[in-house]
């Protein structure tokens, strides 16, 4: 009978650990998808030529890292896929980052762009920090909000003050309202 009762105690346990162990694994499987997305952009924040009329963004599926968003620079693109790369976790990086054209119609665009925004007094604080909150996008004319903004109030200003861009063809205002990722 306590052969019986051991035996049983003992199956009870190795099951019970089984289930923890199991819970445990389900649980640290999401922990490192956000984990990931941490490092992910941590690593895109790092690329010394980053600045502000660069945008990349990422989605992380698994291991495989997708890669969007347009830059200034062509070593941004391939640093960004050769330093998500190197992440423990990631399999494989898919790099949809275009690199915008060239040309002095589209810098004064942006010199203007960014005079523009900076001389709102609330806007100018999204551009003071070694990676800006709010992105500048400048395409053969067109110009693109992205990145991040405290109040709904940022949102409309910084499109008011893109559209008093001279020379600029178009404004598509993709800021989000996020006071953590605001900066």
């Amino acid at each position: 009978m306590r052969i019986l009762n051991r035996s049983l105690v003992l199956s009870l346990a190795l099951l019970t650990f089984s289930v923890v162990g199991i819970n445990a694994q389900t649980y640290s499987g999401e922990v490192s998808t956000s984990a990931l997305e941490r490092e992910v952009q941590r690593q895109i924040n790092k690329l010394p030529y980053y600045e502000l009329f660069d945008h990349i963004s990422f989605s992380v599926d698994g291991g495989i890292v997708t890669l969007e968003g347009k830059v200034l620079n062509a070593t941004n693109r391939s640093e960004a896929a050769a330093a998500v790369k190197r992440l423990a976790g990631v399999e494989n990086v898919v790099n949809n980052i275009e690199v915008l054209p060239l040309g002095s119609f589209d810098e004064t665009i942006r010199r203007d762009l960014a005079r523009t925004i900076a001389g709102f007094s609330n806007l100018s604080r999204y551009m003071q920090t070694v990676n800006p909150s709010m992105r500048l996008i400048v395409e053969n004319g067109h110009i693109t909000l992205e990145g991040y903004v405290a109040n709904s109030t940022d949102v409309n200003m910084a499109n008011i003050a893109a559209r008093s861009v001279r020379n600029a063809f178009s404004v598509t205002n993709n800021l989000k309202v996020d006071k953590k990722k605001a900066g």
